[in-house]
């Protein structure tokens, strides 16, 4: 996504460091918690109504303004829910950061091997060829059980991470391929095939992220969802 306008181009690194900033760093004075504020919500609003934008309404970001809107969104909103995984505190030392984002890391890289696995053997239906040819609903299938399965080791052996990981891990199943979908959909509207070229034959590094991006807010609602029950 290139901006034809100067301006928009330099604002918007400042400006997705200022929402980061802002948005992150009550974590880094107390772990997680709660905060039931309209803020949050609409933070979390926000990522999907990007997405929804992107396939709905993708002329809006041919405009200068809906591209540095949508960028904010996509970029500094998620990484800033991904810092309010772990559970830390620097009030108190000995309580170092949990692995939750590692693990989370984990379980997303395993589902796409997954999903990539079964579809390559199993694949004959396919989820959405026009934006992802070689997705399939049999790949989506299989992607989905193994990372149960995998949920459920790292829950047995991994017990000081918050949250049932066999719950994560079907979140993950589930919202890692609309990441790659997403992205993809993204790179189809501006006729680009990598998000970039820093590393060398896997694309950009969104191309890497994809899936992080939307999973970390999923996950990030769980852990909410899961501290009211």
């Amino acid at each position: 996504m290139k901006f034809d306008n100067s301006i928009y181009k330099w604002l918007v690194f400042p400006i997705s460091a200022f929402i980061y900033y802002k948005f992150t760093k009550r974590f880094f004075y107390h772990g997680f918690f709660f905060d039931y504020n309209f803020s949050e919500m609409l933070s979390l609003a926000l990522i999907p109504i990007a997405a929804i934008t992107l396939f709905k309404y993708s002329r809006e970001l041919y405009f200068e303004n809906g591209k540095l809107i949508f960028t904010v969104v996509y970029l500094a909103l998620p990484f800033g829910f991904a810092l309010g995984l772990p559970k830390f505190s620097t009030l108190d030392p000995s309580k170092p950061f949990t692995l939750e984002v590692f693990m989370l890391f984990v379980l997303i890289w395993s589902s796409d091997t997954f999903a990539y696995l079964t579809g390559k053997f199993f694949g004959k239906h396919k989820m959405a060829p026009r934006i992802s040819p070689k997705k399939t609903w049999e790949g989506f299938g299989g992607g989905v059980i193994l990372t149960l399965i995998l949920g459920f080791f790292v829950e047995q052996y991994f017990p000081e991470l918050r949250g049932n990981w066999m719950i994560v891990g079907f979140l993950v199943s589930v919202f890692a391929p609309l990441g790659d979908l997403v992205e993809s959909q993204l790179k189809r509207s501006f006729a680009v095939k990598d998000s970039g070229n820093i590393i060398p034959g896997h694309g950009g590094v969104l191309d890497r992220l994809d899936s992080f991006i939307i999973c970390a807010p999923v996950i990030y609602l769980y852990f909410i969802l899961e501290k009211l029950v």
